[in-house]
């Protein structure tokens, strides 16, 4: 997973933000305190514009947890946004990728048995999500783009594009016959 980022790679979602490397490592981390969680990912949307792409990945994460010994699932749908550019070595690398939470659910495995949860404070896009690893000692804050907060991810969908159709950066110079033609 490490060779998939960039160098200057970010990393935003719950219970992590930031370097593409320093993921990679924290998720050792977790999968070595049994943290583990299954990642059901729907057909991504890729947009490319040259060395450029924008991919959206459709996702539901899933726990089978222990609260105060009841058995629980928990299910966290998000999109997933992943900004990819092509290397002057001819690989794509990620260069981003930004969680959007939709929605979560937190139910008993046997129906009918009580769970003994208080959620209250946590927003409504990711309150599981956040409250079950911040019990865990993780740190989810309350920061995160959710659909409950419409105008955020709005804002989110349009920096995307913009990032995806930017020209690379090149310097003008006088010997760049486009410059040349409007002088």
């Amino acid at each position: 997973m490490a060779t998939c980022f960039a160098d200057d790679s970010i990393v935003q979602m719950s219970w992590f933000t930031g370097s593409g490397a320093d993921f990679v490592r924290q998720t050792r981390a977790m999968a070595g305190r049994d943290d583990h969680a299954v990642h059901r990912l729907s057909p991504p949307a890729v947009r490319i514009d040259g060395d450029r792409a924008l991919v959206e990945l459709p996702l539901v994460i899933e726990w089978r947890i222990n609260i105060d010994g009841v058995e629980a699932d928990l299910a966290s749908a998000c999109r997933s946004q992943y900004r990819a550019q092509g290397g002057t070595d001819g690989l794509w690398r990620i260069a981003q990728i930004t969680s959007i939470y939709e929605k979560d659910t937190l139910v008993p495995v046997l129906p009918g048995t009580r769970l003994a949860v208080d959620p209250a404070g946590y927003r409504p896009s990711y309150r599981f999500l956040a409250w079950y690893p911040n019990r865990k000692g993780y740190t989810v804050g309350d920061h995160h783009l959710g659909d409950d907060q419409p105008d955020a991810v709005a804002a989110q969908y349009r920096t995307e594009h913009t990032w995806l159709h930017q020209s690379p950066t090149t310097p003008a110079t006088s010997a760049d016959p486009r410059r040349e033609q409007h002088s």
